[in-house]
């Protein structure tokens, strides 16, 4: 009975607050239910108050009488020994009203979803927007990829040849066009200022007076009289004399073992830069190459060796610095050999040629790499820096005198006007020029054509070949 009271003025609580219509009838129905306690709580205060709105009055004076009778429902906790108390499941059953302002509620609250609906599409819009632009972009994309390749586009390796020995032609050829500029024959006036400007190029006095003395022989002969045909002469016996010279320009590999290249040089020409850079064209030929840091003298001259090996992809055989650089030779061949490497460069101390000592020393370390591999080294590269011009020539006649130099390397070219010096190596020596070197980057290291070389010296200033 208890629990059923409870229900009842929970209830009747609810609906008081949510409509006051529907409690005045239930209060009004409340006497004729059954339980005794129920009709002397609820019946007073409610009619005390349905007779003050009949009177015209303010229902205010009953509110404490109810507040007052809500202690009535005190033996709440009384009821712990029989059947709990189930508040909670009569309040969960909304009545019929509160169930229809709830839908209303949800009715109403689809419109603030609606309104918020077109927020979303305002993102879907500027994702359309940029959808939008991005197929515009591609549609545009083929007009500015051509203007990026026209900008972007690599120059070919004649043209950029040709941009690195700016220098040389500067101080070569265009001087010849100056000179040559509206003469009308070839004269000794003529023969002497072509001396100063093939000399001061860097040819060399012996390659000048031999250019010079086949010009004056072509000039008596009456086979030579136009001083721009006179251009053309100079062209053609410059190419002779790199022909003359001239090898295969592959480097012929051994039947059986690795091919050994020994790199010898001054200090500073840049012979281990050279040796990263040939690395890097054998790897891409698709040989395994070993390193071998032979150069324990310098200050961090192995650590830029590793360096190198680091960047191309490749084996480095190293010792402790200032260690015996003929057995850290010995030991990289012995690698060499036992794990079938297809190309070993090996690096060495920069030394002056003029030194007997140290000349020496580099003649041991060739008998001690000959002693292990028989034949080796294959070739003896001799890198030489272009910027020196004519001492070059002494260096190599010593170096060649020591250790026999097979092939030359030429560095720097891009920073000199003294790119002649090819011409003068080629014509005193008769070593082929390997490798020219017009850059830092890697391929700057270039494989050495003499008529390419010619043409890019000799070209016109758009670029044009002469023919």
């Amino acid at each position: 009975m208890l629990g059923w009271f409870k229900k009842k003025f929970a209830r009747k609580k609810r609906e008081e607050a949510e409509t006051p219509v529907e409690a005045e009838q239930v209060t009004e129905a409340a006497p004729d239910a059954e339980g005794e306690a129920a009709v002397p709580v609820t019946a007073g205060p409610e009619a005390a108050a349905a007779g003050a709105v009949e009177g015209g009055k303010e229902a205010l004076r009953p509110a404490p009488e109810a507040e007052a009778s809500e202690p009535a429902a005190g033996p709440e906790p009384v009821p712990a020994a029989g059947p709990p108390p189930e508040p909670e499941p009569a309040a969960e059953v909304a009545p019929p009203e509160v169930e229809e302002e709830l839908e209303a509620d949800a009715i109403t609250e689809v419109p603030e979803e609606e309104e918020l609906g077109p927020q979303e599409p305002s993102v879907q819009e500027a994702g359309s927007a940029d959808a939008d632009a991005a197929v515009a972009a591609e549609r545009a994309e083929p007009e500015q990829r051509t203007v990026d390749v026209g900008r972007d586009k690599p120059r070919s390796m004649f043209r950029r040849l040709q941009e690195r020995l700016g220098k040389t032609r500067d101080s070569l050829v265009h001087r010849l066009d100056s000179l040559f500029l509206g003469k009308k024959e070839i004269d000794e006036q003529l023969l002497d200022d072509l001396e100063e400007i093939l000399i001061t190029a860097d040819l060399g006095v012996g390659t000048t007076m031999e250019l010079l003395d086949a010009a004056r022989r072509s000039v008596r002969r009456k086979e030579l009289s136009d001083p721009q045909a006179l251009r053309k002469v100079l062209q053609d016996r410059i190419l002779a004399f790199l022909q003359e010279s001239d090898q295969p320009a592959e480097l012929v590999m051994p039947e059986e073992g690795p091919f050994v290249i020994m790199v010898v040089g001054v200090n500073g020409v840049g012979k281990t830069t050279s040796i990263g850079k040939i690395a890097a064209k054998f790897v891409r030929s698709g040989q395994s190459v070993l390193l071998v840091a032979g150069d324990t003298f310098r200050a961090a001259a192995i650590d830029q060796l590793r360096i190198w090996g680091d960047r191309v992809g490749v084996e480095v055989v190293a010792g402790e610095q200032g260690a015996d650089p003929s057995s850290v030779v010995f030991d990289g061949v012995a690698r060499a050999v036992a794990d079938n490497y297809d190309v070993v460069l090996i690096d060495t101390a920069g030394r002056l040629h003029t030194s007997v000592n140290l000349m020496e020393e580099l003649k041991k370390i060739r008998r001690v790499i000959g002693k292990k591999l028989a034949g080796a080294p294959h070739e003896v590269m001799l890198v030489l820096d272009a910027t020196t011009g004519q001492n070059g020539i002494s260096q190599a006649k010593l170096f060649h005198e020591a250790v026999g130099v097979t092939g030359l390397t030429l560095t720097k070219l891009d920073g000199t006007a003294k790119g002649g010096i090819v011409v003068n190596v080629c014509r005193e020596l008769g070593i082929p020029v390997r490798f020219i070197g017009i850059g830092e980057h890697v391929d700057d290291l270039r494989d050495f054509s003499p008529e390419e070389f010619v043409d890019a010296l000799f070209a016109r200033a758009d670029g044009e070949r002469d023919s």
